[in-house]
């Protein structure tokens, strides 16, 4: 295998952050990095990737690159997640979400008879993965796998329903700009994989019953609701009408089975109870980016229907409704010094989240964050690299110093805190918290406890 400059210089950069911020694992480094780059697969790995649990695309690519670039087929053969273990490092368990980039200096392959993660021709760790659920190998009635209806991630605790696989943003030039939601319907329908735009409740809960009948140990412990957002109607309902009628169905079929999660828009306090009352536990309104500036460039539409103010002031009402430690809302990290607008300097960038971080937690609100890595047929991922690592890894140090200073506790329906412990992957929020910190209870609570 042979050197390329680039390769040192990863680790290079990796490892000067290491040694910088100690407080965080080092672990956790390496999965930010691995969330904003990417990774490929030589293709030995591939043939062992294809025997266990797959990339399900489950709401947007997660790809820097579009399918129609990946000549090994890894859209089709890599895995959902990567467990890093061990290795000359010794690594603890750490989850991280594929992305897929044929040019990303990290590379999974074999060596010397084991599945790894290299850059260049050093080995970062060992790598695990999740062996195919037996929900996995059932189909529903119609012939539909639980792949397409019902995947789950965060190595097999969340169970997530893109029931509206669109938005209706889109075609009005009002889309999130990091956002590739409708794009990836399109390429992957193009690609041959079955990818219903609106997934039936019937189907929904059809795939529910599989995963409760087989998952006997109970790993999956949550579910999401979400999709993209209802500007007008939807098969003749509105956004809340729409979403409520699933959450409603399912709770009413599995009552406690699973900590019940919606994602969707900030919506008026009235809609917030509907979901409420049809048994939902965790909302998360997304607030994207919490500048006001750069939120009326990056969500145009949102702010046009809504405005920035107003869906901030939406989620703190809603916190009057769930509690404010049930409402955790989602901001997409890094989106804030993409350019041509964003912030040039990480010092201004994190000095702007920190604000927004402070804001919602002063009122027990906790938001997390997703790692952006820009996805190329989104209107920012076209031309652009992601932000920079020491961005995320002072976003972890400082999102974390917010959560403690305020006294919060560890969020609810993400299992448990910890590095070695946390299971969600697109981010390394969890794994950085301390791993004996309390996690929130629910104030509806569930059979099954946060984090089992």
């Amino acid at each position: 295998m042979s050197e390329r400059p680039e390769n040192s210089r990863r680790l290079e950069e990796v490892e000067s952050l290491i040694e910088r911020f100690p407080d965080v694992p080092p672990e956790a480094v390496f999965k930010e990095d691995l969330l904003r780059l990417g990774v490929s697969f030589s293709e030995d790995a591939l043939r062992v990737c294809s025997g266990f649990k797959p990339k399900s695309y489950f709401i947007f690519s997660f790809d820097l690159r579009p399918i129609t670039e990946m000549d090994q087929g890894e859209n089709l053969r890599a895995p959902e997640e990567l467990a890093l273990v061990g290795g000359p490092r010794d690594f603890r368990r750490t989850i991280v979400s594929v992305r897929i980039n044929p040019a990303s200096a990290y590379c999974v392959d074999i060596v010397e008879g084991k599945l790894s993660l290299l850059v260049g021709s050093e080995v970062i760790c060992a790598i695990d993965l999740q062996e195919t659920p037996e929900y996995y190998l059932r189909n529903l009635q119609s012939g539909k796998t639980i792949t397409e209806i019902a995947p789950t991630i965060e190595w097999g605790y969340l169970i997530y329903l893109t029931v509206y696989r669109k938005c209706q943003y889109f075609g009005f030039k009002e889309e999130c700009q990091f956002c590739d939601i409708n794009e990836n319907v399109r390429q992957q329908k193009e690609a041959g994989r079955p990818y219903d735009t609106v997934k039936a409740i019937e189907e929904v809960v059809e795939a529910l019953e599989i995963i409760n009948e087989t998952d006997v140990e109970r790993r999956t412990g949550a579910y999401t609701i979400t999709g993209g957002s209802i500007t007008r109607h939807l098969r003749g309902q509105d956004e809340a009408e729409f979403y409520e009628a699933y959450a409603r169905a399912i709770n009413s079929r599995f009552p406690g089975r699973w900590i019940s999660k919606m994602v969707v828009q900030a919506l008026p306090v009235d809609d917030v109870r509907r979901f409420r009352d049809a048994g939902v536990q965790v909302y998360h309104p997304n607030y994207e980016v919490w500048d006001p500036r750069l939120f009326s460039i990056i969500c145009p539409g949102k702010e046009d229907y809504v405005g920035r103010d107003e869906w901030m002031a939406r989620i703190v009402a809603s916190a009057d409704v769930f509690g404010p430690s049930q409402v955790i809302p989602n901001f997409v990290a890094g989106v804030e010094m993409a350019a041509p607008h964003g912030f040039e300097k990480v010092e201004d960038a994190l000095a702007s989240t920190g604000e927004g971080l402070d804001y919602f937690m002063e009122r027990g609100i906790t938001p997390r964050f997703t790692v952006w890595c820009p996805e190329p047929l989104s209107v920012l991922g076209r031309d652009q690299g992601p932000a920079p690592l020491e961005y995320h890894v002072g976003l972890l140090r400082l999102w974390r110093e917010t959560l403690l200073r305020h006294k919060l506790p560890a969020p609810p329906g993400y299992g448990l805190p910890g590095i070695g412990n946390a299971v969600f992957s697109v981010s390394s929020f969890m794994d950085v918290l301390p791993g004996d910190l309390e996690v929130a209870r629910l104030s509806c609570e569930s059979k099954v406890a946060a984090g089992s």
